[in-house]
């Protein structure tokens, strides 16, 4: 994970919207300036970033895609750039007992979280092309995937026959197209060496079947850069306390990418069911006195980290 070595003089916050991007520059030896607007596209940004003498760093929240020209502009003139958690942000924001929100506000926001928490913020790599065509097939999926169970759902209602024949018509077009997502999935996947290997160590663990595999490949590219508790917190499995006093409450797992917890509950699912060392684990939990659904989550815990593991040591070989 890739962070700045020195604190940042300079820092630009910018808050994204589709058509434009509010700027607020925090400074260190002089005072901030006040926020601007400029146009959120490539030429406006690069005429805007040789306006100025020098950037430290620059702080964005992810907006839908709308920030992806910003980054690499940014990128492309040599400036360090963090995309942000949101939740982090609003956090951040919040401890100063601010309740008002607007762009200017939240770009100024940007740039003092940016100024406060430089140490800690990893820095923006741009993917390889053929993991962010991998990850733009699978949010498709994922969309797809998420019309079709509504429409499941309506065609189980009571509906007239007009009714019955369109929602069975949509059904055989959305599943249509989830398979010819699916088949661009694999394709691409085959077509590249690097994903080809990872995508194939990960479905050697039980449980981890192709869909899960290529969603952790496309929504997790620092799988097989971190240490375990990282990748663990990262996925949203790590067990966070809840002890005040004398008080033990219950571990939770929250925060980190909601999206993989959901698809690491249901590989831990397929592993307690598969032989192999992953089912003995959630036995012996199980004979402990664990309940199922504590030993469902250290299953996800470790289907996780034994992953990171694996792709740490095939990204050593290949290098």
């Amino acid at each position: 994970m890739a962070v700045l070595q020195q604190a940042p003089d300079i820092v630009l916050g910018f808050d994204v919207s589709k058509d434009t991007l509010t700027v607020f520059e925090a400074r260190s030896s002089s005072p901030s300036s006040k926020p601007c607007v400029i146009d959120n596209s490539a030429a406006a940004i690069r005429r805007f970033l040789k306006s100025i003498d020098r950037v430290d760093l620059a702080v964005c929240e992810p907006t839908g895609g709308h920030e992806h020209v910003l980054l690499a502009e940014l990128l492309a003139a040599g400036i360090a750039c963090h995309r942000v958690d949101a939740l982090k942000v609003k956090a951040f924001i919040r401890s100063f007992g601010t309740l008002a929100k607007t762009d200017a506000l939240d770009a100024e926001a940007l740039a003092r979280y940016g100024k406060d928490r430089w140490e800690r913020l990893s820095l923006f790599l741009p993917p390889e092309a053929d993991r962010k065509m991998l990850a733009a097939l699978v949010a498709r999926r994922e969309d797809l995937v998420a019309i079709k169970v509504a429409e499941q759902n309506r065609s189980k209602g009571p509906a007239g026959k007009v009714i019955k024949t369109s929602l069975a018509a949509m059904l055989k077009a959305v599943i249509g197209q989830i398979e010819a997502i699916e088949a661009e999935i694999k394709a691409l996947i085959d077509r590249s060496p690097q994903l080809r290997a990872a995508f194939r160590h990960m479905q050697s663990l039980p449980g981890v079947g192709a869909v899960i595999a290529a969603t952790l490949l496309a929504h997790m590219p620092e799988l097989g850069t971190l240490q375990r508790r990282q990748a663990a917190s990262l996925a949203g499995v790590a067990p966070h306390a809840n002890d005040s006093g004398q008080f033990k409450g219950h571990r939770t797992m929250r925060g980190g990418r909601s999206e993989l917890r959901r698809l690491l509950f249901l590989a831990a699912m397929a592993a307690s069911r598969a032989k192999g060392p992953l089912q003995e684990m959630y036995q012996r939990l199980i004979q402990n006195g664990k309940k199922r659904i504590v030993a469902i989550g250290a299953l996800m815990r470790k289907i996780i980290v034994i992953l990171n593991a694996r792709l740490r040591e095939l990204n050593a070989q290949q290098s």
